[in-house]
């Protein structure tokens, strides 16, 4: 087997280690039916005909049906290179680009185009800039909300998927002074094989970022990936580590091996082990929850936050009784 990447370069010691185990095939479960509604199908003219790029058609991400017909999508910025490497991510370890001031005002112009109710705003880790990018994440949320201001239907809401800015008080005030409608940072695995799935990362870093975002005021959001090696217990135990971090909505989802360069899929998750999971979220507290092997990270993440909005309204009426 060749030991170079599909870019050219040099495979990666791990990357080859990967790569001796072939493609795992999928069980039954993991597909979805399309179901283009009018929603849908006008937002998909509508991408088109504009010349429009979301990581919905881009990364063929299997929920696009249900999310567009709720004109919901989520958007890519800070280019298509990203400086830190997870083993499970498609996207391509590398030099980025010089930073692209323009591109919030861009990315605002879209989701005004798209008449979008919901926007995700997910992002390549940019430690080749000074501020880590923070700049970047923050005027994209600050472009969308201006933007989309007079809108009939309502200012849209942002959702910022970010990284962990390295937890550098500057730059983390920096993102949330923005004010997101949620600020999501997803943690994807448990504590044991943390460093070996996301080496750019460290656990206890992210749930700090985590516990200041929500310290901040901020819905807060994480993400857990299934299959990579986890036991059952800890991925309850990361539930409440996450819950006690204050984290109050998450996803958790079924990994699926982007290619043989990636780590390979360590077992299949059947879909009643998702069911008691949310069940489990749930009673550990969490205001809301979506469980399932092909749910993403942005899934019905409007919804999600309405969730996390009248808990809090609920628990604010109960403190004024």
């Amino acid at each position: 087997m060749s030991a170079v990447a599909p870019d050219g370069r040099k495979m990666l010691r791990l990357e080859v280690r990967n790569s001796q185990t072939p493609i795992e095939r999928k069980p039954e479960w993991i597909k979805t039916r399309a179901k283009m509604g009018p929603e849908y199908t006008a937002m998909q003219k509508l991408v088109k005909s504009e010349g429009l790029h979301t990581v919905c058609q881009e990364a063929g991400c299997p929920n696009i049906y249900e999310c567009w017909e709720d004109r919901e999508a989520t958007f890519l910025i800070g280019g298509d290179q990203c400086t830190r490497r997870c083993d499970f991510c498609q996207i391509d370890t590398g030099k980025p680009e010089a930073l692209d001031r323009d591109e919030p005002r861009r990315v605002g112009e879209s989701v005004v185009t798209m008449d979008l109710n919901y926007a995700t705003i997910t992002g390549v880790a940019r430690d080749d800039l000074e501020d880590g990018g923070a700049w970047l994440y923050a005027e994209t949320v600050r472009q969308i909300h201006q933007q989309t201001a007079g809108r009939e239907a309502g200012r849209t809401k942002v959702e910022l998927l970010a990284p962990d800015f390295n937890a550098v008080p500057e730059q983390l005030e920096e993102v949330f002074s923005s004010r997101p409608e949620v600020f999501a940072h997803n943690v994807e695995t448990v504590p044991r094989i943390f460093k070996r799935i996301r080496p750019g990362f460290r656990y206890e870093r992210s749930l700090k970022v985590i516990t200041e975002a929500r310290d901040y005021g901020l819905v807060t959001k994480s993400n857990l990936i299934l299959g990579m090696g986890e036991t059952r217990e800890e991925v309850s135990d990361a539930l409440k580590q996450l819950h006690e971090a204050g984290c109050e909505l998450v996803t958790i989802t079924q990994y699926l091996r982007p290619s043989v360069r990636h780590h390979p899929v360590e077992r299949w998750v059947k879909p009643h082990e998702f069911v008691e999971l949310k069940e489990e979220a749930e009673q550990i507290g969490f205001s809301g929850v979506m469980s399932g092997p092909l749910v993403r990270s942005s899934y019905r993440a409007g919804r999600l936050y309405q969730m996390a909005v009248e808990k809090r309204d609920g628990y604010i009426a109960a403190q004024a009784v």
